[in-house]
Parts: structure tokens; C-alpha cells; sequence
């Protein structure tokens, strides 16, 4: 009889793990279909989830249709948009060559008078902030790209901007002329999909190769005697708070990564249910952390044992932000939630009733949304959810 036991045991063990892997199989469909649509004809065209960046009034994304699109923050009208390059060689997960939109899955950034986009066609390009006039792209020939697709953002400091590549590579590169700053780009093991975070003069940032690296940003080189390694991909932006490096692993845990050395203070107590691929929020001595398991789990920032959490029923690859002492959090099928860092409830904001994978972002009161079904951008009051307006932006 003990036996037979055993062998129903391991049995319904086997079936779990089958129904496990089903289940993250189908959350990557949904999440990264847009990523690998072109390779497999799942959809047909690489969708992207540019996030919204405000600067002087102004809104700055990256459309579904190949588009950086300026919007008024006043009313959502549209300023202008330039079209970004299309034509790129084979991609970055073995398809043929082929010409497609330039989706933008990285949010923009916003640096003086100039926006700079990275395009899934493998190139960066800087607009001016007023008119849409390109200044410069990299790799700076019309039919130059890079062998694979960028799908993280560019991030700008001290007169550089710096992203990452699916070919393993990050760069560095001017930030007024577009000229490469290092010697070479650095080289990490495996794709890059996250974008880096700056802190002072070192760039971090992570790599399907398992490992958070920390950079010189100076230089290029290497600063730790060795980077920090997880048992999963890590695609997320690191959180760099308080010495610390807050990162999600596709292993299920979150790491705090002492910034100096990379030497590890905590590993998550909870294992996840799925992937962490959004990027935490802190505050009050309290990490806020969603996974694709549709959980936000709300963990000590001091050792990283949970505290609690929170089912919003659908994965969550949209990074919340961080408004005083509320952290808005928006779940994958639409609904926009408000978590109270003081008492730990959560609130129903909105619910727009379409996809969200986009960051959210906030200034003065007011959250925006990029919504991936019927293409839409919304601006919510972040206290009451009330829709100031919305503009959609599918033709």
C-alpha cells in the first residue's frame, strides 16, 4: 500500500510541475508574446509597452505603430510624433529578416532639449523635446542597426546615455552627438531586456546570464571582483535605494545586493509564484514588490521576510510608482489599484478594462496609463481615479 502511495505521490507531483510550467508558459505568451510575435506568427508584429515620461507639460511614449508621440499633459492633444526606424536584420530570437514596426517596449527618457527612445529595431535614436527633429541615431548609418533588438530603456546621466541590447552588450554612448564613450560596449553572457539603473558613477543592471552587474560608468569596466548571481534570468530595472540593489529573478525570489561590493544581504523568505520582472517600490523601510502571479508582495526591506501580501488576480509586469504614502499599482487586465503604505489596504482605483503591461508614471496629482488594447493613453487623478482624459492612439 505504501507503495502505491508513493507512486500517486510522485504521480500528482509530476502533474504539478506540468501544470506549473503550463502556467508560466502561458504567462509568457501573453506577456512576451509581442516580443517573439514576429518569430513564431503568434501575432505577426513585435507590439511593444512604452511607458509615459512628463517633462515641462509634456508627455513623451513610444507607440504600437513605430511612433514617439509627444502629447500636452494639460489635455492629452497631440504635439507631434516622428516615426522611428523600421528595417532590422535578423532578430534577436532567430527570425529571418524582415521589415517591421519599430515597437518600443523602454520607456522614453527626457534629458535638456533632447528624448531619447530606444526602438526594437535595434537602434537609439535623440528627438528634440519641441519639434520631433532627429539629432542622432545609433548606429548612426540609415541602414545600420544592431544585430539584435533593444527592448529595455536608455537611461541619461552626466552627458551619456547608457541602454542595454538582447546581443548581451551594454552602451555608452554622448549624449548630445551619439558618439560610443567606452573603449567597447561591456559584454554580459546572455540577452539583456531590463533597463539599467544609475547611482552616482556606477550603472547597474541584469541579464538572462542570471547576474546583476555593476559598472563604471566612467569607463565601462567592471566594478565588482564579480557580479552577483541568482538562479533565474533577471529582466527587470533594478531599485537602488539606500545602498542597497533591490532586484526580481525569473528564479521567484527578490534579492537585496549590497551596492558597494554585490555581496548579498537578503534573499526574499517567500518564494513567488511566478517571475519577478516588474520593478519594486520602497518606502518606510518596506519593499513593494508585484510578480506575474498577479501577487504584490510587501516585504522588510531589512531582511526580507514578508510582511503580506496581495492577490489583484492577472500578472502584473506593469512597475507601480510611488505617490507619497500611496504606491499606485495597475494589474494586467486593467485595473488600477491604490495601496495605502500606512494601513496596508488596497483600494480599486480604476479599471480600464484593457491590457496594461506599460509602467505607470505620476507628477501632480496624476497618474497615466498605457493601456496595449485599443491603444490608449489615460490620465487619472491618483486620489479619486477620476479620467481627466484619454486619448487613444491606434488610428
Amino acid at each position: 500500500m505504501l507503495g502505491v502511495n508513493s507512486n500517486l505521490f510522485w504521480r500528482d507531483r509530476c502533474l504539478v510541475n506540468m501544470i506549473n510550467k503550463l502556467l508560466i508558459l502561458s504567462i509568457v505568451i501573453l506577456l512576451v508574446g509581442g516580443l517573439t510575435a514576429g518569430c513564431t506568427g503568434l501575432g505577426g508584429q513585435p507590439r511593444g509597452w512604452s511607458g509615459v515620461v512628463v517633462a515641462d507639460d509634456a508627455l513623451f511614449l513610444g507607440s504600437m505603430e513605430g511612433k514617439l508621440i509627444s502629447l500636452s499633459g494639460s489635455g492629452g492633444a497631440q504635439l507631434w510624433s516622428a516615426t522611428l526606424e523600421s528595417q532590422r536584420p535578423a532578430g534577436g530570437f532567430g527570425c529571418a529578416p524582415t521589415s517591421t514596426a519599430a515597437a518600443v517596449y523602454g520607456t522614453p527618457v527626457v534629458s535638456g532639449d533632447l528624448v531619447y527612445v530606444a526602438g526594437y529595431s535595434g537602434k537609439l535614436q535623440a528627438f528634440n523635446v519641441s519639434n520631433g527633429f532627429q539629432q542622432w541615431m545609433y548606429p548612426p548609418g540609415e541602414d545600420d542597426y544592431l544585430k539584435e533588438p533593444i527592448v529595455g530603456g536608455p537611461v541619461v546621466s552626466q552627458g551619456k546615455v547608457y541602454f542595454g541590447c538582447s546581443d548581451g552588450k551594454v552602451y555608452a554612448l554622448n549624449a548630445a552627438t551619439g558618439v560610443p564613450e567606452w573603449d567597447s560596449p561591456f559584454q554580459t553572457g546572455d540577452k539583456i531586456w531590463s533597463t539599467p539603473a544609475i547611482d552616482g558613477d556606477t550603472l547597474y543592471i541584469g541579464s538572462f546570464d542570471k547576474k546583476l552587474y555593476a559598472i563604471d560608468a566612467t569607463t565601462g569596466k567592471e566594478k565588482w571582483e564579480k557580479p552577483f548571481e541568482t538562479q533565474g534570468a533577471i529582466a527587470g530595472t533594478p531599485l537602488v535605494y539606500d545602498n542597497t540593489v533591490y532586484i526580481g529573478s525569473f528564479d521567484r525570489y527578490l534579492y537585496a545586493v549590497a551596492a558597494a561590493d554585490g555581496s548579498l544581504r537578503w534573499r526574499s523568505e517567500v518564494e513567488a509564484g511566478s517571475w519577478f520582472w516588474a520593478k519594486p517600490v520602497i518606502t518606510n523601510n518596506t519593499v513593494y514588490a508585484p510578480c506575474l502571479d498577479g501577487k504584490v508582495y510587501v516585504l522588510d526591506a531589512e531582511n526580507g521576510a514578508k510582511i503580506t501580501d496581495f492577490d489583484l488576480g492577472s500578472p502584473v509586469s506593469s512597475s507601480p510608482v510611488l505617490i507619497e504614502n500611496t504606491v499606485v499599482i495597475a494589474a494586467n487586465e486593467g485595473e488600477v489599484y491604490n495601496l495605502n503604505t500606512g494601513t496596508n489596504q488596497i483600494d480599486l482605483l480604476a479599471d480600464l478594462e484593457a491590457e496594461i503591461s506599460a509602467p505607470l508614471y505620476a507628477s501632480e496629482g496624476i497618474v497615466y496609463v498605457h493601456t496595449q488594447e485599443d491603444e490608449t493613453v489615460y490620465a487619472l487623478n491618483t486620489k479619486t481615479g477620476a479620467r481627466l482624459w484619454s486619448v487613444p492612439l491606434t488610428d
